[in-house]
């Protein structure tokens, strides 16, 4: 089956690192569905102004691995430290049989004569193939009260986080609360826990820093 993307997503996130591990966990995160010039047409995206959240259908286009990992039976889930093995189809990881994400996003604002949707809290990079857009419809898509295996059981540790003053200075409040939110989450791999080491990412074009010492974030500029 050959599929196209019909849309691209823009992010202030060029990279994996620095991404949430899922949809919903930074809320200030902002980004752009731009329609592909195919379906660039108003009439596409006619009712969807009824809707609150959307689905997106997308592909893990920045995954660079060996072509054996898309048969690989088993991963290794960050939430569980990342040295427990759990079937692949029990688990979100992006590494998979076929390299497809899905995720629930808020819409902020449609503007149908540009082919353009306003979305917060994705888990997308830039640049992001979107194989297509489907409503969210509360009636089928929320099943509250459900199990949800290991993640019932292991949470996922939030750290404190501080924006140095100087960056603070140059950022939107917005962008500001949503690089709050995107570290808080922790993108560290699970075994490092080095208060010197300093982790960069790339937020709208700059290169940004953080160090973590006893559960606490800083951000600050490459330059501080």
């Amino acid at each position: 089956m050959l599929i196209e993307p019909v849309a691209i997503f823009r992010s202030p996130l060029e990279g994996k690192f620095g991404l949430p591990r899922q949809a919903g966990l930074a809320p200030s995160l902002s980004g752009t569905v731009v329609l592909e010039a195919a379906y660039r047409s108003p009439e596409i995206l006619r009712g969807l102004e009824e809707f609150d959240y959307l689905w997106l259908i997308w592909g893990f286009h920045l995954n660079r691995e060996e072509p054996s990992a898309r048969h690989a039976a088993t991963v290794r889930p960050p939430r569980l430290g990342g040295n427990v093995r759990m079937g692949v189809f029990a688990t979100r990881s992006p590494y998979r049989p076929n390299p497809i994400g899905l995720s629930s996003v808020k819409i902020e604002g449609i503007d149908a004569s540009r082919g353009t949707i306003e979305v917060s809290g994705a888990d997308l990079a830039d640049g992001t193939p979107i194989y297509d857009i489907k409503p969210y419809v509360e009636y089928a898509d929320s099943h509250p009260g459900v199990r949800s295996g290991f993640t019932d059981r292991v949470g996922w540790g939030t750290l404190e986080v501080s924006v140095s003053e100087k960056l603070r200075r140059s950022l939107s409040p917005e962008d500001a609360m949503a690089l709050e939110e995107l570290v808080s989450q922790d993108p560290r791999p699970r075994y490092q826990d080095d208060p010197e080491r300093i982790y960069r990412m790339t937020f709208r074009g700059r290169q940004l820093c953080f160090r973590v010492t006893q559960g606490r974030a800083e951000i600050f500029t490459e330059d501080q």
